[in-house]
């Protein structure tokens, strides 16, 4: 890996890694970080060119941040780790948990999506337009450069076909919020073509694990807990 991702973590006990979404960083979990660390080794990642992880060299797209995640597993000799990832985070998650299944326990995917189909027309056209128009200016403002990788991964990333999910052999809670920008026949599609998996709405947006957290975080533990029965 061309760099070193940041990350913080907290608590003892089996791996639990937390991806955050587009533009954010591990802060996003502000209420899981302290809460799952009662009980696990939460760490949560500043995924490449976010928060205080460093741009590097490599391509800026989902299958690289996921190739980051395999090389930051296999520097900490971590061989299996629960995955919680939220919107392009999931996107992450989903896309490492297909190519490396027998790194992940188990899978947690909130308000994840396979293509730009899945988002709410209302939210991906602006984006697209944002994404054209920063690409515009790209070669003349680093800012601009800047924004239209961030809004790129969302106009080109991250084409998951529908019937790859069939092979997924982890175990796997797809949630999302009753509110979400993420189109609910969307959602429901994902978690019917993974096989076994289990579907929740949590009350709230898109940013559940922010805006409901005393839910999402119930959810989540009773998903990890059943697990090591």
């Amino acid at each position: 890996m061309d760099i070193q991702l940041y990350y913080q973590e907290k608590g003892t006990g089996e791996p639990l890694i937390l991806l955050h979404g587009n533009g954010e960083n591990s802060g996003y979990f502000v209420h899981q970080i302290d809460y799952f660390s009662k009980k696990y080794h939460v760490i949560a990642v500043d995924t490449r060119g976010h928060g205080h992880s460093p741009r590097g060299t490599a391509p800026f797209s989902i299958r690289q941040f996921a190739e980051d995640l395999y090389d930051f597993m296999d520097e900490r000799w971590i061989e299996q780790a629960n995955l919680l990832g939220f919107s392009d985070g999931g996107n992450i998650a989903l896309v490492f948990a297909l190519k490396y299944p027998e790194k992940v326990k188990n899978l947690i995917i909130d308000g994840a999506n396979l293509d730009t189909d899945g988002v709410k027309a209302s939210v991906q056209i602006p984006i697209e337009l944002g994404y054209y128009t920063a690409k515009l200016f790209s070669g003349k403002s680093r800012k601009a450069k800047q924004r239209a990788e961030l809004l790129g991964l969302m106009v080109n990333d991250p084409k998951i076909r529908p019937e790859e999910l069939e092979s997924l052999k982890v175990r796997t809670l797809v949630m999302a919020g009753t509110r979400d920008l993420i189109k609910e026949e969307h959602t429901k599609m994902m978690a019917h073509k993974i096989p076994n998996a289990r579907l929740v709405f949590v009350k709230g947006g898109h940013g559940i694990a922010a805006e409901n957290p005393k839910t999402f975080n119930r959810v989540v533990e009773q998903f990890l807990t059943e697990s090591e029965s």
